[in-house]
């Protein structure tokens, strides 16, 4: 079933000297349960785009729904998980993880149990009356994908979530999320630098251009990675072959910004 569309997405930052155009006619559809990421270069508007199907601001034209309806109607059906936790450092990690429950008056005994129970599920059990500063990097961004997903979005935004972990920290979680979003048939857009990491999360990789970012090529994951853990797919013959393919696409638009 279709989640979400983006339909002729086009979007210009005005200053007083100046008008530099973001993203041009972006459109694309995403099938519930899917896992979608966008690449490109530096400048091609990936976060921007990100914000704009958050609802976080309007675009200069065009739309994006959720289940047929607008954004605006629809905040509450998404998440978002960024690069820094933001896990408040006054509260302890039941209190963050229950936070935006609270703040949207639906926490309930209910939800709460299911809430600590998953923080357990996800390898932070026993942490919950600890404070956000006695755990480690990757074990705050476990308790910030459990806030999340404690709301229970229809859609995950994720904006670069492992880009500030080591890199053993950073697959161990790519496997983990992957795993839950999975679970749990969670709709996911991913922006990433990182084209393994692309590879390894997703069903379909979304190449923008730069300077105004547009859909450059849809490369659709094939279905022998699609069926592996990122860890696995990452050391699977036609991993290899994928990512020559993309690093390909993408050197041809750095080229050309």
């Amino acid at each position: 079933m279709e989640l979400l569309e983006i339909d002729s997405i086009h979007h210009t930052y005005f200053t007083p000297d100046s008008a530099t155009t973001a993203l041009e006619d972006i459109s694309l559809t995403v099938t519930e349960g899917e896992f979608v990421s966008f690449l490109g270069p530096s400048g091609c508007g990936k976060t921007t785009l990100l914000s704009i199907i958050a609802g976080l601001f309007q675009p200069s034209s065009g739309r994006v729904t959720i289940e047929g309806e607008s954004i605006e109607k629809n905040k509450h059906k998404i998440g978002y998980m960024l690069q820094q936790d933001y896990l408040f450092p006054w509260k302890n990690i039941e209190e963050n993880i229950l936070l935006g429950l609270k703040t949207m008056n639906r926490l309930t005994a209910e939800k709460k149990a299911w809430a600590l129970n998953l923080l357990d599920e996800i390898g932070l059990e026993g942490v919950a009356k600890q404070s956000p500063n006695q755990l480690s990097g990757g074990m705050r961004q476990r308790a910030a994908l459990v806030r999340t997903l404690a709301l229970e979005p229809k859609l995950l935004l994720l904006d670069e979530p492992f880009s500030a972990l080591d890199y053993q920290t950073k697959l161990k979680l790519e496997d983990l999320v992957f795993q839950t979003l999975k679970s749990f048939n969670k709709t996911a857009l991913l922006v990433t630098h990182d084209i393994g990491e692309a590879i390894a999360m997703s069903d379909r990789i979304v190449l923008l251009s730069a300077k105004p970012g547009r859909v450059h090529k849809v490369v659709h994951v094939p279905k022998e990675l699609r069926e592996l853990v990122p860890f696995h797919a990452r050391n699977h013959e036609a991993y290899s072959v994928c990512f020559q393919g993309i690093w390909k696409e993408l050197e041809t638009l750095e080229s050309a910004k």
